[in-house]
């Protein structure tokens, strides 16, 4: 073909080498198979002649950056259908076409318009047609070809990082790997060497190589030392074309540094140390530091300090600083200037970890030798116990010695040594001290009930140095004597009931007893000597501290004898025994059936039972009633007067007149009625009075009182009152006194004159026994005429 001849002038612009297929390559070439191969048809299974083509072209080449004045010839495209007399039309289609490529319709020729770059685009798919001018029908198919770009040298490699950090551990042998560096080159690594690199070391021998294909950088000297050098600082190139002349280059950096490995024992820079110390510093007071040398760092400098041998290792401890890898003396013991007054101890710091690789460069530890002088002090006297207790009785005398104190000068000059009471802690001066020998006395009695224990602080003071003292605490317990009798725990109220029977628990007693025995408290019972045998209580004795009061007879009469004094006689088992006796008041009451008691005399309700609440409401109504009363009288005294039995001029209602004369008992219908006194309900209120006409009589309607909580004394008040506001009932203002006491009365006469005359007589025998305090009365009721209760 024709073609070919355009071919061969488009190589003459190019560089001879081999031209390397690619794919679309291989679908040009498939036109070339198409024209040198004969096919079978298989119709009608005729044979197929080859068919000659009009035109055909190969790929074409172009150089990139070029740098010509002119544009650079690509190639011509032809046609054997072309007369030469301009009726065919070429035209280009395709990548590029019109802008970086320009063809000439009517030669074919094809130019590259622009400097093109391979590094961008590498080839183009353009498409080429031959049409006639004037019918404007193809000639030729339209076929597709490649302009390939040629690569030319015009990149140099460049490093994925423009510097580099890495580490290798120091003592590493040679060819220790320590990092990768990797460079790339953007021309076409299919074509020629421009995008070969080799590796070369430009900085960093003779201690470091790089290998020049992989581009490893290796360690090239053995046992490089950290301590010596830790930075290195390495520059790698890359270099295309193979590392030949004329090729592009590129360097990056790369800073190594060598870690550290535990390759060197700690050592003390001086032989031996002196510290130098007061007797007198308390325990744990830091003396000195030391510290032992050691090039390594981090983990691998890190050591511990001991103490392996010297007369004083129980004297002195040795700790490590963690921060400051030192080792710190410290006081263990409490030191003594007249005991010892050097001492020479050996401390070690050794490693705490160690790598086995490096032991032959070992031992990884070093001693040094400690010297510690003591310096003396003068220093205060020493007590030789920590604290004092001492025990006494509480019946010690006064100015006994209950105790001793002792303290000593430590120093070797002995000085004497005095003591004192510090009065702040014995302000009521109770104990004192011998200030030469430290005996302790008392000044006061002691009471162990008021204090149990005594808390005082002596004082030691060195008298040719006043200012060197010390204090001890001194705890006196004060040990318990039997001085107190027991007594009653409380004031008992006790009451026995009217209808009591024989052998009846009205009160259970305890006692209480300020004394405190080891063997813990035990108290008895019994009656007092004077009264072995009471007619009308028994004490028992409970064995459990307690006692009970029982009734000894069948009844007891408030009228007779309201109020029993019952004196009990109480005595511990201590030793000296103490003893006290204490009286039991007893009242009689009125119960109930169950022994609930009803009500006392006056006195007894008050001190005893109190006023219940049934008992506060009765008298608030009682109150209540007699104000409705005395508003009633004053309002009939208005409505209606009575004429006075008495109208002169010799009036005497302003006498007052006293029945002081006794009448003839309980026959003297006009005396009054004890027994209405002592029931105040029997009485009859429609009797009329006898010194008083009946018709002149007005009749008043009373409500009925509460006088189950009213006694005597206030029925006769109130009585009296109503009198005086009547003014119909004579003897008008006299005052009316009840104290005749009749006869034949119910109630018993409160008078020894007629007890002879009584029905029984009283044995008072047992007053004899009472004692002397009851002798005289004893002597007057004695004998066999005497009364019995």
């Amino acid at each position: 073909m024709r073609t070919c001849s355009c071919l061969n002038i488009f190589i003459w612009t190019c560089m001879l080498h081999v031209v390397d297929l690619t794919p679309l390559e291989e679908r040009m070439n498939r036109y070339l198979k198409r024209e040198r191969t004969i096919s079978l048809s298989e119709d009608h299974g005729k044979i197929l002649r080859r068919t000659k083509r009009g035109w055909m072209w190969n790929q074409f080449f172009l150089l990139e950056e070029y740098t010509g004045t002119d544009t650079q010839y690509v190639g011509k495209l032809h046609t054997d259908q072309d007369k030469g007399d301009g009726n065919l039309k070429y035209i280009l289609t395709g990548d590029g076409a019109g802008s970086l490529f320009i063809i000439d319709e009517n030669t074919g020729d094809i130019h590259a318009a622009k400097k093109l770059d391979r590094e961008e685009k590498s080839l183009y798919v353009l498409r080429a047609k031959a049409i006639d001018r004037k019918t404007g029908r193809q000639v030729e198919p339209e076929s597709e070809f490649i302009i390939k770009i040629h690569d030319i040298n015009d990149n140099e490699p460049k490093f994925t990082k423009e510097l580099y950090t890495a580490s290798v551990p120091e003592m590493s042998g040679v060819g220790t790997s320590v990092i990768q560096v990797m460079a790339t080159d953007a021309d076409d690594a299919n074509y020629g060497n421009s995008a070969k690199i080799v590796y070369s070391i430009l900085q960093g021998q003779p201690y470091f190589s790089v290998d020049p294909e992989s581009g490893i950088i290796k360690t090239a000297l053995p046992d490089m030392s950290r301590e010596n050098r830790e930075q290195y600082q390495v520059v790698i190139q890359a270099k295309d074309m193979g590392g030949q002349m004329g090729g592009l280059s590129g360097t990056t950096t790369v800073n190594i540094t060598l870690t550290d490995v535990n390759n060197n024992p700690p050592r003390f820079p001086l032989s031996t140390y002196q510290f130098s110390s007061s007797e007198s510093v308390p325990l744990g007071t830091p003396l000195g530091r030391i510290k032992a040398n050691d090039p390594d760092v981090g983990k691998n400098a890190e050591m511990e300090y001991s103490l392996v041998e010297g007369d004083g290792s129980d004297m002195f401890d040795i700790i490590t600083d963690k921060d400051t890898q030192e080792g710190i003396i410290t006081v263990k013991k409490q030191l003594d200037f007249e005991k010892k007054m050097q001492y020479i101890l050996r401390a070690e710091a050794s490693n705490i970890y160690t790598d086995p690789r490096f032991r032959h460069l070992g031992p990884f530890k070093d001693t040094a030798v400690v010297k510690i002088s003591v310096e003396d002090v003068d220093e205060p006297p020493v007590f030789s116990k920590s604290f004092y207790l001492i025990e006494v009785d509480e019946d010690v005398k006064e100015g006994s010695i209950i105790g001793q104190v002792m303290a000593y000068d430590p120093d070797s000059i002995k000085n004497l040594i005095k003591y004192s009471v510090d009065r702040h802690t014995d302000m009521d001066r109770i104990f004192n001290i011998h200030s030469a020998n430290g005996s302790i006395f008392t000044l006061k009695p002691l009471d162990r009930e008021a204090y149990p224990w005594h808390n005082i602080t002596i004082t030691a003071t060195e008298i040719n140095n006043p200012k060197q003292s010390s204090h001890i605490p001194v705890f006196i317990r004060i040990l318990d004597i039997n001085d107190h009798a027991p007594e009653f725990a409380k004031y008992y109220e006790t009451f026995v009931c009217e209808n009591a029977k024989p052998g009846q628990l009205i009160q259970t007693i305890s006692v209480m007893d300020k004394d405190d025995p080891p063997r813990g408290h035990k108290f008895f019972f019994e009656p007092v000597p004077e009264i072995p045998l009471n007619p009308n209580f028994t004490i028992v004795d409970n064995k459990d501290n307690t006692a009970g009061v029982l009734t000894r007879k069948d009844g007891y009469s408030r009228h007779k004898m309201n109020t029993y004094l019952l004196p009990i006689l109480i005595f511990d088992n201590d030793y000296p025994i103490q003893s006290s006796t204490g009286t039991l008041t007893i009242r009689v009451c009125a119960c109930d059936n169950q022994g609930n008691m009803q009500s006392c005399n006056a006195e007894a309700l008050i001190l005893s039972a109190g006023l219940s609440t049934g008992a506060l409401i009765a008298i608030l109504l009682c109150i209540l009633i007699l104000l409705i009363l005395v508003v009633l009288f004053t309002a009939l005294k208005r409505q209606r007067k009575k004429e006075p039995l008495i109208i002169s001029k010799d009036d005497v209602r302003d006498n007052i007149v006293t029945y002081n004369d006794e009448g003839g008992g309980e026959e003297d219908t006009q005396a009054f009625d004890i027994g209405t006194l002592r029931n105040p309900e029997a009485r009859d209120d429609s009797k009329l009075r006898r010194d008083v006409m009946p018709e002149t009589i007005f009749q008043i309607r009373r409500t009925a009182p509460l006088w189950e909580n009213i006694d005597v004394q206030d029925f006769i008040h109130r009585r009296l009152k109503e009198n005086d506001s009547d003014p119909s009932a004579p003897p008008y203002d006299s005052l009316a006194t009840y104290a005749y006491e009749g006869n034949d009365s119910i109630a018993d006469s409160l008078s020894s004159l007629e007890s002879l005359t009584a029905d029984g007589n009283q044995d008072y025998d047992y007053l004899s026994d009472w004692g002397p305090r009851f002798k005289k009365l004893a002597d007057l009721y004695g004998g066999d005429d005497s009364d019995r209760d």
